[in-house]
């Protein structure tokens, strides 16, 4: 019911997450970043504490290992869908076997995506090209991925909710942007991220960041 895409910026170290559903506040569980850590996606029949453990564990073990360690603990572990990205840029991911179809997760170097309960295939395959073909900034490469995703059919329900959250060197979000119910969620937060990194707020923001 949810597609995702999680990245590394291989230059700033930064991490960020990209997620939209059918269903409403998507942000509020989905997207899990820790800085200088690793960042995590967790859907399907969401666990938070899934994302939450893995991350929590990437404190010295490999993301593989960490997201094995963190379902070894979750007796409904077919119904989840998690990817993970740590500091080295290595990812891993988990597609229960009662994901409800199309469901899967596509892994390379500093990113991953998932989803379920979509279309087919090609969404998650044109997220991870959109997201590669991206040569502009965290952010907007997430947001265009999640939109390719969007184009090449989506959600199978429709989406409702969508959700951005960037985390660099600071010890908060760069960006936590949430659209948590609207008839386009994704045109919703396209505007959110203009207004968060143009014009007045962007520049109210590198004020605060010079203290």
């Amino acid at each position: 019911m949810t597609f995702s895409i999680i990245a590394r910026d291989p230059v700033s170290g930064a991490f960020g997450v990209a997620t939209a559903t059918a269903g409403p506040m998507v942000g509020a569980l989905v997207p899990h970043v820790r800085g200088g850590i690793g960042a995590a996606a967790t859907q399907a029949m969401t666990n938070p504490y899934l994302a939450i453990d893995a991350l929590a564990l990437l404190d010295g073990q490999p993301a593989d290992a960490a997201l094995a360690s963190a379902l070894a603990n979750d007796a409904e572990a077919d119904r989840r869908q998690v990817v993970l990205v740590d500091a080295a840029g290595r990812t891993a991911g988990w597609t229960g076997a009662d994901c409800i179809g199309f469901a899967g997760h596509v892994l390379e170097t500093n990113v991953a995506v998932a989803g379920n309960m979509l279309t087919g295939r090609a969404v998650i395959e044109n997220m991870m090209a959109a997201f590669r073909a991206a040569e502009r900034n965290l952010a907007r490469a997430l947001l265009d991925a999640l939109l390719a995703g969007a184009a090449a059919g989506g959600d199978s329900r429709g989406v409702g909710s969508s959700a951005l959250l960037v985390q660099g060197s600071q010890a908060y979000p760069d960006l936590d942007l949430r659209v948590d119910a609207a008839d386009d969620p994704l045109a919703a937060l396209d505007h959110l991220l203009d207004l968060a990194t143009s014009g007045s707020y962007a520049e109210f923001v590198a004020e605060v960041l010079k203290r």
